[in-house]
């Protein structure tokens, strides 16, 4: 069998990124024709003849497409034909497989093509808030319920007589991966459904939390109390990590080549950069917020200052990114172990 990966590792990093792209380019052409042809043999119901009950039997036993494959190809194909613009963004990369199934449902003549022009270049998130303004949905009740007991996949057993979807759907099943998933979603532009599963323990602090809340949130509302302590988290990891107060004290700048941050430069690189990494790479600048450090712009064992004006938002990688291309892997990966676990501005 022929190693596909060895000819690329000739590739030069530039050649790379072109061969990246016209693959990508390529792949969503592919898929745009598959999705066209599968319209007409839907349209044709050449499935039959193949020996197939529908296309969906047709392209997972066929084609061997992945079930969730099929089903988001199908359905582009399907509303695809009462739109045809739909391969047109297909094809060019403008929306996506994801973005055409969560507005399918609400596609109309009329609207589609503002739907769709809304749609260009959104994550899944941007259109499922889209959605959720197109149909606002009412707030779910708290609810506050204990799980079943977790039984062993051996000890379930089947009635051969039920029908293998009922059955999946009504036997309680072992914990797996995707069994208690934590669910956030919009249900409308300003109201989310949040649904998660807790240990004992955070049942227990719930339950004393609502006991000793009841002279001020006297339904005992989960949802209210979980508003509160946010509150109450984000005001302390804001101090702790950005070291924000309401009342900032005078602060003398850094002396010249320490490296430690005075906190009223924190807070104005916080501020300044958004709360968000502020990498600009040749297509745009990261879009992470979490894992951000301070990095010096001008290395710090290079000789730049801890100022501000020297100072910028890093994500993990970024942050690393950039002091290996300064410093050369070798020394990062040197280094990299007497960074972990530490409070640090960055390893630039």
């Amino acid at each position: 069998m022929t190693n596909t990966l060895s000819p690329l590792a000739h590739l030069s990093d530039d050649e790379l990124l072109v061969e990246v792209w016209r693959l990508a380019a390529h792949e969503r052409q592919a898929t745009t024709h598959l999705i066209a042809s599968l319209a007409e043999l839907d349209v044709r119901r050449l499935y039959l003849g193949q020996g197939c009950s529908s296309l969906f039997t047709y392209c997972t036993q066929v084609l061997r497409l992945s079930e969730h494959a099929a089903y988001g190809r199908i359905e582009a194909a399907r509303i695809a034909r009462r739109f045809p613009i739909v391969m047109e963004l297909l094809a060019d990369g403008s929306v996506t497989l994801t973005a055409v199934g969560l507005l399918a449902p609400h596609l109309t003549p009329e609207n589609h093509r503002e739907l769709l022009d809304s749609a260009r270049h959104k994550s899944k998130r941007d259109v499922e808030q889209l959605v959720a303004s197109l149909r606002p949905l009412a707030p779910v009740p708290s609810i506050v319920r204990k799980l079943p007991a977790a039984k062993s996949p051996e000890a379930v057993s089947v009635d051969p007589g039920v029908a293998q979807n009922d059955a999946v759907s009504s036997v309680p099943r072992g914990p797996s991966p995707q069994s208690h998933q934590a669910v956030v979603g919009p249900l409308a532009p300003d109201r989310y459904k949040v649904q998660f599963t807790v240990s004992r323990e955070t049942y227990e602090k719930l339950r004393r939390a609502q006991d000793l809340l009841r002279h001020t949130i006297p339904s005992g509302d989960p949802a209210a109390i979980v508003d509160r302590a946010l509150t109450l988290l984000l005001a302390d990891l804001e101090k702790t990590k950005l070291a924000a107060t309401e009342r900032p004290c005078a602060t003398r700048a850094s002396s010249p080549g320490s490296r430690h941050i005075p906190a009223a430069a924190k807070r104005k690189v916080w501020a300044r950069d958004g709360g968000q990494c502020a990498f600009v790479g040749t297509s745009g600048r990261c879009t992470e917020r979490g894992f951000l450090e301070f990095h010096h712009v001008v290395p710090y064992a290079a000789g730049g200052e801890t100022t501000v004006e020297n100072l910028e938002l890093r994500c993990r990688s970024h942050n690393a990114y950039e002091a290996e291309q300064y410093f050369g892997p070798l020394l990062l990966r040197e280094s990299r172990t007497s960074w972990n676990g530490q409070a640090r501005s960055g390893p630039s």
